[in-house]
């Protein structure tokens, strides 16, 4: 009995070794891209603290990353994937609408059951908020909004 105990013990501790090591190397790519991102932007632009990273998949993919200057003012940079840096593009944060407002401009035009996720993106040199949502009937839906004036700029309904 004692024997089965010890076999079954040793099996499980190969397979939580397994399974963290797939995790590790799952996490690789994202780590990878986050370093290359927030290296690029101390670099590349005047953020000089980095405090918030994302990937966005659009057409185009790009990090964004947000930090602040030397005179603590919110920026946000968005690096393309693909290195140009001629193609980075820098706001201050106070100068595009916000998280809730973006999603307060969802609600004023769209009934979203649950909203899954708020980001920033970037389509056609155009910063913007992307808001994944469910509809009532369960259906998956993305709403943009321009991030400097709230305009809507598209949505994809019903996937």
């Amino acid at each position: 009995m004692k024997k089965w105990i010890w076999i079954a013990s040793i099996v499980l501790l190969i397979c939580l070794g397994i399974g963290i090591n797939i995790y590790i190397n799952a996490l690789e790519p994202l780590n990878s891209a986050q370093k290359t991102a927030e290296e690029i932007a101390l670099k590349e632009t005047v953020i000089e603290t980095v405090t918030d990273f994302s990937i966005y998949n659009g057409s185009s993919s790009y990090y964004v990353v947000k930090g602040t200057n030397k005179a603590g003012d919110p920026l946000i940079a968005w690096i393309p994937e693909k290195k140009d840096k001629n193609k980075i593009i820098v706001r201050n944060e106070k100068y595009g609408i916000s998280k809730e407002e973006a999603v307060q401009k969802l609600y004023e035009n769209k009934n979203p059951d649950e909203i899954i996720t708020v980001k920033l993106g970037m389509e056609n040199n155009i910063p913007l908020w992307e808001i994944y949502y469910r509809s009532n009937d369960d259906q998956i839906n993305y709403y943009y909004i321009d991030f400097k004036t709230g305009e809507w700029l598209k949505d994809i309904q019903n996937l």
